[in-house]
């Protein structure tokens, strides 16, 4: 299933206006797409759905959490400190237009913003969907690096000299963390990896 058939198939419980659906699909796929998006793409997305449909059994609202996935990234701006605030409002905005109830945008929109600290929630589900979010610095070595290409190129604006001691900063701090990853089947998968990757990486820079 692709990523419209995913969305469409997610807002039909809520919503039977089709027209509305396909609108806001096309804002996703165009932000998603936009010029200067080398990784937060509809690749990352994909990548995430993945990744959520090996604990699909341990998570418990999988409706939330991948309306969470659709709109995470849906604002991103390499020289902004707000995206994912940014993104939580634009999506509270479409999903009262979806006819979501409160309580279940108000679960989003915590997800959403703990998708900016990445810091252990104690909610299983949002665990959950940080892990997924990250899963990609337990990949392999070579898909590892072509992450960091992409990071780089999204943030071309700034010269080596900036980015370089940013990027140490954030590296440096995760594996400052007792674990990346919040739950035990992510672990189990990248933990290990994701160390092995990011120390080289430091090393490189």
């Amino acid at each position: 299933m692709n990523l419209q058939e995913k969305f469409t198939d997610l807002c039909l419980p809520f919503s039977k206006d089709q027209k509305l659906i396909n609108g806001f699909w096309k804002e996703i796929e165009t932000k998603y797409t936009e010029r200067g998006r080398h990784y937060h793409d509809l690749f990352h997305l994909e990548n995430m759905f993945l990744e959520l449909e090996n604990v699909k059994n341990k998570i418990t609202d999988f409706n939330s959490v991948s309306f969470s996935v659709f709109y995470h990234d849906i604002i991103y701006d390499a020289t902004s400190k707000s995206n994912e605030e940014k993104s939580a409002l634009y999506a509270a905005d479409r999903l009262h237009k979806l006819n979501l109830d409160e309580d279940l945008i108000s679960s989003i929109n915590t997800q959403i913003l703990a998708t900016k600290s990445h810091q252990k929630s104690g909610d299983t589900d949002t665990d959950y969907l940080l892990d997924a979010d990250l899963s990609i610095l337990g990949k392999d070595l070579p898909v590892y690096m072509e992450y960091t290409r992409k990071i780089r190129k999204e943030y071309a604006i700034y010269p080596d000299l900036l980015y370089k001691p940013g990027r140490k900063k954030v590296l440096r701090h995760f594996l400052e963390l007792d674990t990346i990853f919040k739950t035990e089947d992510f672990r189990n998968k990248y933990e290990l990896n994701a160390r092995e990757n990011m120390t080289t990486e430091l090393q490189l820079l």
